[in-house]
């Protein structure tokens, strides 16, 4: 069978550690803090660096690839020889997918023997994160090029996201929330719980007020569409800054669904973690198909 490489973006935000061990070449996405350009090089140092300097109130911003950059990466990736998957973010999130496909048409008429396919993956940071795993893993066990894609294509919507925000005022300060939505809500303490839909993008289901009761309605809220087919598969926390909160969820989803095996706890990368701010927490798995 022939070999092939499955490539992916930093705001898949997986470890750097085991991007490198499987063998996963990722692009960088960019942003800057406090006047300084840095790449999202998935190290823990990038994301402690960032959410403190968050907490000290530095306001830092994020933007797309280039179709240089992506361009550029391709090139690299498919002189390897292999044939190539690409996953990126959803394209409702980011608007670099459209720079995304330009270079890759422009890429693979460079490489006639060689297959370079996209997959618009539709899910977000470690949503996109849990398919590249998934991907990786079926590679690793034999599944064929056509395998894997067919996969990524039939399961990406059964990717499930349930976000928890914190603080109201970076949702306003990302352009996700309106000013006076965010200062009545901060007031309130209320938090929103945030889905990703079925074409990629994000909404609030529900509102609740306080921490601790939004991160009970949030495991709750799963039983709409956790699939028990699923137990076996990797379920992922991820956080910013929040870890002991992010050790709560993952012992409160092993108590309320006692046949899940595998909760990996991780941090969230500085670029989706900008919009977000420092106390979210998010919780992904495979289930059934997404509801809205």
């Amino acid at each position: 069978m022939k070999d092939y490489i499955i490539a992916t973006v930093s705001t898949a935000d997986l470890r750097e550690e085991w991007l490198k061990e499987h063998r996963i070449p990722f692009l960088p996405y960019n942003f800057i803090l406090d006047g300084e350009g840095y790449q999202d090089d998935c190290r823990e140092e990038t994301k402690q660096m960032i959410f403190k300097a968050m907490r000290n109130g530095s306001m830092p911003s994020t933007s797309q690839i280039s179709e240089y950059a992506y361009e550029h990466f391709f090139t690299k990736v498919m002189e390897k020889g292999k044939d190539v998957i690409f996953l990126d973010m959803s394209r409702s999130i980011s608007s670099s997918i459209n720079n995304a496909k330009e270079a890759i048409n422009r890429t693979a008429t460079r490489y006639p023997g060689q297959r370079l396919t996209f997959i618009d993956s539709y899910c977000i940071s470690a949503g996109l994160g849990l398919l590249v795993m998934k991907m990786a893993e079926m590679k690793e066990n034999g599944s064929s090029y056509e395998e894997v894609i067919e996969f990524a294509e039939n399961n990406k919507r059964k990717v499930i996201h349930r976000f928890l925000a914190d603080d109201l005022q970076w949702l306003r300060k990302g352009g996700r929330l309106s000013n006076a939505s965010a200062i009545v809500g901060t007031l309130l303490s209320i938090k929103p719980l945030m889905y990703v839909r079925n074409d990629g993008s994000i909404y609030a289901y529900d509102k609740v007020r306080g921490r601790k009761k939004s991160i009970h309605t949030l495991v709750e809220s799963m039983k709409d569409d956790f699939d028990p087919a699923y137990s076996g598969d990797k379920i992922l926390v991820y956080h910013a800054d929040a870890e002991e909160e992010a050790e709560d969820l993952a012992n409160l989803i092993r108590e309320t669904y006692p046949t899940v095996k595998d909760i990996e706890i991780s941090t969230e990368g500085p670029v989706i973690g900008s919009h977000v701010g420092p106390g979210f927490l998010a919780v992904v798995y495979f289930g059934t198909n997404r509801i809205l």
